[in-house]
């Protein structure tokens, strides 16, 4: 279409049959009432809205579709120099919407459109998203428009706009979750991080050279402290979000960040508490999950699954506080932040302490028979020595009142009596109650915050002197043992060469004995 921006006069132009694909160069044709564009191939159309005296325009059986144009999410709201007729934005109204056809909306003079023909005009939600908004119009297709077709044009468009409110809603949600767990997971790296450090600096002598991301530098005191003041500041840049998240997810209670576990003590509804299957750990530290096990099994009775990352399992034992919990159908350790799980045998130390508790999947793998007396195998000496060595006071001060009592007629005899060892009956087993030797395995969570830094070194500069007077007076014993060995025979020759000598002549003995008998009594 070229050459016609000259006709400013021309009132009525017919393009109908052309085998026209775009319609553009509409500028100037300022008293063009009426534009017949029926029966060609027109994808897209642009200038239209600067048409002031444009009344009538008939678009019917050509190409126009909602698929032939980006969304507007993508290409931004269209200028009114380049308007392109894709009513892909009418897709967003069931679900599409109009937005990319607001070349025609902005049009105040338009009155009677036609779209029929048009693949769009093929969809349930066309008749309305158009009348939405071209609200001017009087005809559509042909077709006189009724006031309950507006009408119900209009509710429909409220129901749109409602639903387009939620769904950003629902993305703001979203979006807000991903940056909060973004956060909570760099302040996690960043306090392992420092614990690193902090265990590799009280490790290292004072200006020695110490290993940090596999580069040698020389830290001394004045650079630690430095160190430690940037990584509380990166903390403290990133405090404007949530340093936790508390989410429940169908049958999932998803826990990031220590500060979560305070949100255990709300008031959860009924129906929310009984709907928690499986409870996620992640971004924590396990010696604090330990101390809230009993209020979870209270909160949630109904939880089967637990799921650890990110929580610094890192010895067997950690697994024995897991015992508090009344029911474990699956456990999940994640390999990120556990390492623990590197253990060849981590699996069967876990059936053998959790035995009581029948677990049926672990890491997503069915748990066998065979499983189950292989632990019985690698550990079952574990608990006989734990259960023989520990001192009796402190065993009774890990047994409620009943444990107490059965230890008790133990320790006299009476268990023997009743065929009663350190291992329940089979019954008590069956019931699930936790055996008195698996029970000897127990873990006391430490408090690593409470604790301060110079109690910890001075309790490890002890233990190291003591061990280290061990092995020196070990090692003493065995040099003199050594030495003995080697002057033995010369040693037992000059002694009884001695005795002969002394003892050869009687007489002589017999006066050199009673004169120390009467040294002695003088």
């Amino acid at each position: 279409m070229e050459n016609i921006n000259h006709l400013s006069e021309l009132r009525v132009l017919n393009l109908a049959r052309n085998l026209l694909s775009i319609v553009e160069n509409l500028n100037g044709l300022d008293s063009l009432t009426e534009l017949n564009l029926r029966h060609n191939q027109v994808s897209a159309i642009k200038d239209v809205d600067t048409l002031p005296r444009l009344q009538r325009l008939f678009l019917s059986f050509n190409n126009i579709s909602r698929n032939d144009i980006p969304s507007n999410s993508a290409v931004g709201k269209p200028k009114k120099s380049h308007c392109s007729l894709n009513l892909s934005y009418v897709v967003d109204m069931s679900p599409n919407s109009f937005e990319d056809i607001l070349c025609l909306a902005d049009s105040s003079s338009l009155s009677d459109i036609t779209l029929d023909g048009n693949p769009i005009a093929q969809e349930t939600w066309y008749k309305h998203t158009v009348l939405h908004h071209m609200m001017q119009l009087r005809q559509l297709d042909m077709k006189r428009i009724t006031e309950e077709e507006r009408r119900m044009a209009s509710v429909a468009a409220r129901k749109e706009e409602e639903r387009k409110r939620e769904s950003h809603k629902q993305s703001l949600i979203k979006e807000k979750k991903r940056l909060t767990i973004c956060n909570i997971a760099r302040q996690w790296e960043i306090q392992q991080n420092r614990t690193a450090l902090v265990a590799s600096l009280n490790q290292d002598k004072d200006n020695e050279p110490c290993q940090i991301n596999g580069s040698t530098a020389y830290v001394f005191p004045e650079e630690s402290r430095s160190l430690d003041t940037i990584l509380s500041s990166a903390v403290q840049g990133l405090s404007v979000l949530d340093s936790h998240l508390v989410e429940v997810e169908g049958d999932t209670l998803y826990l990031y960040g220590s500060g979560a576990l305070e949100c255990l003590d709300r008031n959860w509804s009924v129906q929310t508490a009984g709907s928690v299957v499986t409870v996620s750990f992640m971004f924590m530290e396990f010696d604090e999950i330990v101390q809230v096990l009993t209020k979870l099994r209270l909160k949630f009775p109904n939880s089967v699954h637990l799921k650890f990352k990110e929580t610094n399992l890192l010895t067997l034992k950690q697994f024995n506080a897991l015992g508090q919990v009344h029911r474990i159908e699956q456990l999940t350790v994640d390999p990120q932040g556990n390492p623990v799980v590197s253990f060849t045998l981590w699996k069967y130390y876990v059936l053998f302490r959790l035995n009581h508790l029948n677990l049926q999947k672990i890491n997503g793998i069915e748990v066998t028979q065979n499983d189950t007396v292989m632990a019985e195998r690698l550990f079952g000496i574990l608990a006989y020595v734990a259960s023989s060595e520990l001192p009796h006071y402190r065993m009774l001060s890990l047994f409620g009142e009943s444990r107490m009592k059965q230890f008790h007629d133990l320790l006299e005899g009476k268990g023997k009596k009743s065929g009663v060892g350190i291992e329940e009956s089979s019954d008590n087993r069956r019931a699930g109650g936790e055996s008195t030797a698996r029970a000897m395995l127990n873990y006391t969570a430490k408090n690593v915050h409470m604790e301060k830094l110079e109690e910890i070194k001075e309790r490890k500069t002890f233990c190291q002197t003591y061990v280290e007077n061990l092995v020196k007076e070990a090692a003493d014993i065995h040099m003199k043992n050594e030495s003995l060995q080697k002057l033995w025979p010369q040693m037992f020759i000059e002694l009884v060469r001695d005795a002969v000598i002394e003892i050869r002549n009687k007489n002589s003995y017999m006066k050199l004995c009673l004169q120390r008998i009467a040294d002695q009594k003088q």
